[in-house]
């Protein structure tokens, strides 16, 4: 069902990557556009089936390719005893672009990391600069410590602000939050829970999640297992949870080999955009730059799908004229 009527690329397809089957959705107009990998969030949140809410107008740029990663989608729906390691992970990635490489005819691939795929897309660049075109963050991950707690510091500022003592007693009965590390278990789940329900009241985010439902219901590759699988993704990614937990670039190299592009929700306070703001600072790259979307929580691209555009539209005119 090609809803963009210029689209001349539609492709939804299993390939045996790492001796597996994993899903992939291809979406273009034209076949020499420059390719993007979309590296979805969670571990386990698919977004191949949002692709309808914000991504119609970068196909006139981009062939976008989603990947259902392993322990996440369609392709956890066909592999469900397959679970995730940050190393499979990665050795998956690299077979993908090969993969894309060689179906496109291109040299290098974009990729574009959207949370938790921030953290695959940058340790992956890190790894395998040379595959890499450039790369573009978005809820970029730099720490997951620093990421709860400055989240946790905002939506208490602002309940004190407000006088809201019943939230302000919802948020103290939780007790120490997150603590010096993170452990994706039940406890530390409900108490994320509680706080990102008070940053939706509070607004500390933005309301695509609301329209999320409509939007899956919507997709032309939508399945009901899909919804199965979603349920499962905690249960399918406890080795990448354990990983996400401890990750933090801050210990890292700031020096990267190719360029870089950080788009992020300036009302993002799930994984809150002024850290990833404080790191770009340091960052050393070929080029770099930021841009900060205004009334956009972490689902960037969906709360302000004009302005992600116009952010991304600059992006590829920059590469395009430093290739001319």
């Amino acid at each position: 069902m090609k809803r963009n009527p210029k689209r001349t690329i539609y492709l939804d397809e299993y390939v045996l990557i790492n001796g597996i089957d994993q899903f992939f959705f291809h979406l273009g107009t034209k076949i020499d556009n420059p390719v993007m990998l979309f590296l979805h969030g969670g571990p386990g949140s698919s977004e191949s089936l949002f692709t309808e809410a914000f991504q119609q107008k970068w196909e006139d740029k981009y062939t976008v390719v989603h990947w259902d990663q392993r322990g996440a989608g369609k392709t956890l729906s066909r592999n469900p005893d397959k679970q995730p390691t940050i190393d499979l992970m990665l050795e998956d990635m690299l077979e993908v672009i090969h993969y894309l490489k060689k179906k496109y005819n291109k040299n290098k691939i974009i990729l574009l990391g959207h949370s938790w795929g921030s953290v695959l897309g940058t340790v992956f660049i890190r790894r395998y600069p040379e595959e890499i075109a450039y790369y573009i963050g978005v809820g970029q991950v730099v720490c997951m410590v620093e990421n709860e707690q400055i989240g946790y510091n905002k939506v208490k500022e602002v309940i004190g602000q407000a006088n809201d003592q019943k939230s302000m007693k919802k948020l103290e009965s939780i007790g120490e939050y997150p603590g010096e590390t993170i452990v994706f278990d039940k406890v530390f789940l409900e108490k994320c829970k509680v706080i990102r329900k008070l940053q939706k009241k509070y607004q500390l985010d933005n309301e695509s999640s609301f329209n999320s439902v409509k939007t899956i219901l919507k997709s032309p590759i939508f399945k009901f297992s899909d919804i199965l699988a979603f349920l499962n993704i905690n249960k399918a990614n406890k080795l990448v949870h354990r990983y996400l937990g401890e990750f933090n670039l801050r210990v890292e190299s700031r020096d990267y080999q190719i360029p870089i592009y950080y788009i992020l929700g300036g009302n993002d306070w799930q994984v809150p955009y002024i850290i990833a703001q404080d790191y770009f600072n340091e960052v050393k790259a070929p080029r770099k730059m930021i841009t900060i979307i205004p009334d956009a929580g972490h689902l960037t691209m969906m709360d302000q799908p004009d302005l992600f555009f116009e952010a991304l539209s600059e992006i590829h005119n920059i590469e395009t004229q430093m290739k001319s």
